[in-house]
């Protein structure tokens, strides 16, 4: 959809994101590798679970009225390749999950949440989340649709997000692509949780998921920017189904 240099970020500038391309070119054998092994995934995936897929696209337009898939801009460091050079971009792309909420959902309600997140005002994350201080996502929200609901509980609304990591707009695992405002409100340190290929899964997901603070979220990207690997890939993968399950039963 379009550059970093329409965002108004905190990070990066032009110099920081060519030491970004700089530091990731020097592992283009690893990042090339993870490339391979997301398209190759994703293309399995989409293809094995289509009539699981077909089915949810039918419960969503029965349940409520609207499309059955979810639209949303986001932000994600990507690879270009142009002839023999390559450089990575911060883009603006469109995001794909299953709509888990009614149609036209005000998005104000999740941009007032994670604002006051970011900015630790307590009583305003209590307030939203009705007392129940230990979640950290809303899950309590009268916007959510009852097929939703269980999308939402089971991980299942993701699975459209296996075309963004087919197109490349995203990987299998790293961060989680942040919205546009949400990318906005970030200091320069929190920023550079974009320096990653975001991913479908990762440390956040299987080490904290909805009881994980915000703040820890991107500590936890942070951390798996600076130690991503093959081995930690394959091992997130293997942990995010135990962490869904978790999170069903804790449900």
């Amino acid at each position: 959809m379009g550059g970093y240099s329409n965002l108004h970020v905190a990070w990066p500038s032009p110099d920081e994101l060519q030491l970004v391309s700089q530091r990731n070119e020097e592992r283009r054998c690893y990042f090339a590798c993870k490339r391979m092994l997301d398209f190759s995934v994703a293309a399995i995936l989409l293809v094995a679970l289509s009539p699981l897929m077909l089915l949810i696209t039918i419960l969503v337009k029965l349940d409520s009225p609207g499309p059955a898939l979810f639209r949303q801009p986001r932000v994600g460091l990507k690879r270009m390749v142009k002839g023999k050079q390559a450089k990575w971009q911060l883009m603006v792309f469109n995001f794909y999950k299953f709509r888990s909420m009614v149609d036209r959902a005000d998005p104000k309600v999740h941009e007032k949440f994670t604002r006051a997140l970011l900015s630790k005002d307590q009583e305003t994350v209590e307030e939203m989340l009705g007392g129940k201080t230990r979640l950290k996502k809303l899950v309590q929200d009268d916007r959510i649709t009852r097929i939703g609901k269980i999308l939402r509980k089971s991980s299942l609304d993701e699975l459209p997000q296996l075309w963004n990591v087919l197109k490349g707009d995203m990987s299998l695992v790293g961060p989680r692509p942040p919205t546009i405002y949400e990318a906005e409100m970030y200091t320069w340190q929190q920023a550079q949780r974009m320096g990653a290929t975001p991913g479908m899964t990762g440390l956040w997901q299987v080490q904290g998921r909805n009881v994980a603070d915000y703040l820890e979220m991107i500590q936890l990207d942070l951390e798996y920017i600076q130690r991503q690997s093959f081995w930690l890939d394959f091992k997130i993968l293997a942990l995010t189904p135990i962490a869904v399950l978790k999170t069903r039963s804790a449900a």
